[in-house]
């Protein structure tokens, strides 16, 4: 059995696709595409697919991930042509290796957002940031299906930075934009919590809702503060035996 892991997108208005809506339009991809999918057992046997940390509804994405099991041996990036096309635009395969690593939902302890606030003065959003990242703790309430739940928002923050709007989507109105790390940790900190801590602390309350994309995800490296690419454990062992093979056949 062979284990591919891909990488896609959520742009544009598919930004408001739900989980389940996805799962729906990738399932009929892996029929379009007739990829040999490998199914569970029992009386309703299902494709073998795992998500991994999907990304909440309304917000963009840039790296979304999950992982299907094949009872063939298939090329990856031919694969993940033939997904791309069956998917709608917005819903975008960007990326293919082959699973030769375990742990993959291991390796996403962080992602790395971006919230655009339009109708915000940068030096206000940066007095706002400064008082957030100041702080030793930021209490924020999320109304969940067991009622509202308190808990602190800052913990979760590795990094929260201001940034001017960007020079490919020009406005005559203020604009900020807030490039954000967060730990993945239990109960999970979102960008909304976020944004209703900078309210908490600092009044910050944009005049229309801000839009959010998630820009990265894999492990969190405290020294350098940055996330890495998961899948690159599995490039790294994919090239291995070709390495180890050049290195057999270069003369002694």
């Amino acid at each position: 059995m062979q284990r591919i892991r891909l990488r896609y997108t959520k742009r544009g208005r598919l930004r408001f696709t739900s989980h389940r809506d996805f799962q729906r339009a990738f399932e009929r991809a892996l029929r379009r595409a007739e990829v040999p999918m490998a199914y569970s057992a029992g009386f309703t046997p299902h494709p073998k697919v795992s998500y991994a940390n999907a990304a909440p509804t309304g917000t963009g994405s840039e790296a979304e991930y999950l992982e299907i099991a094949l009872t063939q041996a298939r090329d990856p990036e031919k694969l993940r042509v033939l997904l791309d096309e069956s998917m709608p635009t917005g819903l975008d395969i960007i990326d293919a290796v082959e699973a030769r690593t375990s742990g993959l939902a291991d390796r996403l302890t962080a992602s790395v957002w971006e919230l655009r606030l339009d109708g915000v003065d940068p030096a206000d959003a940066e007095r706002a940031v400064a008082a957030f990242t100041a702080a030793e703790s930021v209490e924020v309430q999320r109304r969940t299906k067991n009622g509202i739940r308190t808990f602190d928002a800052r913990s979760a923050v590795a990094q929260l930075e201001t940034h001017g709007p960007q020079a490919d989507r020009p406005t005559d109105q203020p604009c900020a934009i807030l490039r954000l790390v967060v730990r993945h940790v239990t109960p999970a900190v979102r960008p909304d919590d976020v944004l209703s801590g900078l309210r908490a602390v600092a009044d910050l309350a944009p005049p229309v809702p801000a839009a959010v994309t998630r820009l990265a995800q894999g492990l969190f490296d405290e020294e350098t503060g940055t996330v890495t690419d998961p899948l690159a454990p599995d490039r790294e062992a994919a090239e291995a035996p070709t390495t180890a093979a050049a290195a057999a056949k270069a003369p002694a």
